[in-house]
């Protein structure tokens, strides 16, 4: 049997980091087996509806690498594939259930319903709930007579509500948690299907994924809860259910309750893959990807985030996660989020990247900034140097900021300590040579330092820290030798100068 998955979110804002990982689980198994990838948007409450919610998910899930088979932007034979416009399909299962005796009509006002709250919260019981109790003496199909029900079918609101049937318990295997069971008294009567005639989220999930023919739903634990419900109608309506699975929840760093915008907002670290604007309130929250992340970097490390690889490895590339995933080694209990762990698996995916893709996405970045124009080649020289010191797209740039930031002077006393007097003395002589250098190159520049330390009887560790010093104005870097290449002989020049009038002409060291 092919195995066919589905991803469902709701378009009632922007994508969390949470739902990329479900997506991501669901995709890694339907590619592992071979089968089917669907995305469904789960619409049905028109009041939280979001302008633009479903576009960020899909551009979204895209960036991560995600793709799927059928969905809204690609159609497929399930179409439409947005459950607002599947209406009148929810509607006929609905009242085939009544007809089954697994639902009922309910005729309720929000009056009716308030009050029995009220009877509820003064009888000391703090979950009011329609139930197998209070269904007795609401207004219902199972309450009033035929005639009346008639009646009030053609001239009032109605909603249609499950029928949990009494003394029962539901039993269903979940593949990562094993054996769940509830008893039908801790269940309620939920509405299937509302007085504006759309469905709930319990029906139209059900009958969506048998229509669809969904072997395997992977869903967060938020969603435990509702499953001996849906297990309930799968058995009112005699279909086979699908494979259970539900994850855990991604945590706070600290451990404590499942990540929020807040706790990132507060942390400093995104929780949505891409920037969103609320279209709302203006108010604009910063995405992984303008953080600087690769998407390889973002999905290997939300894969791990609940799932652990057989092999003792960390870095996976998506056909290797493909390859590895399994439901076996997920684990029931919260995963929590470590933004650095984050950056560190991002980092070990940029050393990665071929050099020519990194400059490619490197480059946008440097012209957004007001950079110096600046080569394909020589920023390709430059990743090439900042590959191994930064773990995110802009801290690459900023691991070469001698090229396009001239070092000011006079320099902070604590560097200035590091300078060697007879360097400073002997750099003019050396200066006329090396603007005669040829070739420049790393090579070169290398072997004309070495020979003019050796001549003057002076280290490399008394050279270098001061040319460097000189020339970035930082203490450590990439190679000197490559930097001298990079800058180039005018700007070499011009910066040596600079120093020279500072430290070699106005100031004694």
């Amino acid at each position: 049997m092919k195995v066919v998955l589905r991803f469902a979110p709701s378009p009632t804002g922007p994508l969390h980091i949470g739902g990329v990982r479900t997506a991501l689980y669901n995709y890694l198994l339907a590619r592992k087996y071979g089968g089917i990838f669907i995305l469904r948007i789960e619409d049905t409450d028109q009041t939280r509806f979001v302008p633009g919610a479903e576009e960020y998910i899909i551009e979204s899930l895209s960036w991560c690498g995600i793709t799927f088979d059928y969905g809204p932007h690609i159609g497929g034979p399930h179409a439409p594939y947005r459950q607002s416009e599947r209406k009148a399909i929810y509607a006929e299962y609905a009242h085939l259930l009544v007809e089954r005796g697994w639902a009922y009509y309910a005729f309720d006002t929000e009056e009716e319903l308030e009050e029995m709250r009220r009877r509820f919260e003064a009888a000391g019981m703090s979950a009011p709930q329609y139930n197998a109790i209070t269904r007795s003496y609401m207004k219902n199909s199972l309450t009033l007579p035929p005639e009346e029900v008639q009646e009030r079918l053609r001239s009032q609101p109605y909603v249609i509500r499950f029928l949990v049937p009494r003394g029962r318990e539901v039993r269903f295997y979940d593949e990562i948690r094993g054996w769940v069971s509830v008893h039908t008294k801790e269940m309620d009567d939920k509405v299937l299907l509302k007085s504006d005639g759309m469905p709930t989220y319990h029906l139209a999930n059900v009958v969506d994924d048998h229509l669809m023919g969904i072997t395997h739903v992977i869903r967060g634990e938020e969603w435990l809860p509702s499953t001996p419900l849906h297990v309930l109608l799968y058995e009112g309506f005699g279909w086979e259910m699908p494979k259970f699975a539900h994850l855990p929840l991604l945590l706070r760093p600290d451990g404590g309750g499942k990540l929020s915008k807040r706790d990132g907002d507060q942390l400093g670290f995104p929780v949505f893959p891409l920037r969103w604007r609320d279209p709302f309130t203006g108010e604009v929250s910063e995405g992984y990807r303008e953080r600087g992340f690769l998407p390889e970097g973002l999905t290997n490390y939300l894969a791990l985030l609940g799932w652990h690889p057989a092999e003792e490895r960390e870095i996976f590339t998506m056909e290797e996660l493909i390859q590895a995933f399994s439901l076996e080694r997920v684990s029931k209990s919260g995963a929590r989020f470590d933004f650095e762990k984050a950056r560190w698996v991002n980092q070990q995916h940029i050393r990665k990247l071929p050099l020519e893709r990194l400059t490619a996405l490197v480059h946008p970045l440097w012209m957004a900034r007001g950079l110096p124009s600046i080569s394909e080649v020589q920023l390709m020289q430059l990743m090439a140097l900042a590959r191994e010191r930064g773990a995110l797209l802009p801290e690459l740039i900023e691991a070469v900021r001698f090229f396009y930031e001239a070092p000011t002077f006079p320099l902070p006393p604590e560097k200035e300590s590091k300078l060697n007097p007879n360097l400073v003395e002997k750099l003019p002589q050396w200066m006329d040579h090396l603007w005669a250098l040829e070739p420049w190159n790393a090579a070169s520049i290398e072997a004309f330092i070495k020979s003019q330390a050796k001549s003057e009887k002076m280290t490399l560790s008394q050279v270098l820290p001061a040319l460097r010093l000189a020339l970035t104005g930082e203490e450590m870097g990439p190679s000197l030798y490559v930097i001298i290449e990079l800058l180039g002989r005018v700007e070499t020049r011009r910066r040596l100068e600079r120093f020279l009038a500072e430290y070699g002409v106005r100031r004694e060291v």
